[in-house]
């Protein structure tokens, strides 16, 4: 029997247990988000405080839904780092389709049942054919905590196992990295959580990352 999971609802439980997935012990795994950042310029700050301006103004007439992130905030960070140039291309909406075996049993007999997990990437930057950032973005009222598992879903579905990947998960004013290693067992870190409610633009500190990453 085949039975189909929707990314969303993956939680980090059910990634353990099914995809012998862990967090990295050693600090120096995901050193990529605050270790040789590169510069931004004077007037990429300026930019990232409009930015920052225009979210806080628009989210004080109501909540802002997942397109109107990906416009205010997620757009100008990918055009900022450079994705949006070769050698980048950009993916929207990219299908993937997972699949683990688990077995189920009793006292009488034991089966295979196939689970599927099913989902769209929001944005997914690629470089050569190698998936490099999947991105996942939601309305300002939703938790990363709960899109950290979904995202960790998606990044196990990239084809090429020998290269890390990266993912970034924001509301709008919460941004995290995740790293993601595959070569043996699935290996995970995460950063620091950035906020846009801080005195100080950490907008700043999420371009610095993403140009690391590029």
């Amino acid at each position: 029997m085949v039975q189909i999971i929707q990314g969303q609802n993956v939680t980090l439980a059910y990634l353990k247990e099914n995809f012998a997935l862990h967090k990295a012990e050693d600090e120096q795994f995901f050193t990529e988000w605050f270790d040789n950042l590169p510069a931004i310029t004077e007037l990429e700050t300026q930019y990232l405080d409009r930015v920052k301006t225009n979210y806080l103004s628009l989210l004080e007439n109501a909540p802002l839904l997942e397109e109107a992130v990906k416009l205010v905030v997620l757009s100008p960070l990918l055009d900022l780092a450079g994705f949006y140039r070769p050698p980048f291309s950009i993916a929207t909406e990219e299908t993937i389709e997972i699949s683990e075996d688990v077995i189920i049993g009793n006292a009488n007999k034991a089966e295979a049942d196939k689970e599927i997990i099913k989902g769209k990437i929001d944005v997914l930057v690629i470089q050569n054919k190698l998936w490099l950032l999947i991105i996942e973005s939601k309305r300002s009222t939703f938790s990363l905590t709960k899109a950290i598992p979904q995202a960790l879903t998606y990044m196990l579905a990239a084809p090429n196992s020998d290269e890390p990947v990266y993912s970034l998960v924001l509301n709008g004013e919460d941004f995290q990295f995740i790293k993601l290693g595959r070569q043996n067992n699935p290996v995970y870190a995460l950063s620091d959580r950035f906020s846009l409610y801080r005195s100080e633009n950490e907008l700043y500190i999420v371009l610095n990352i993403l140009k690391r990453i590029a």
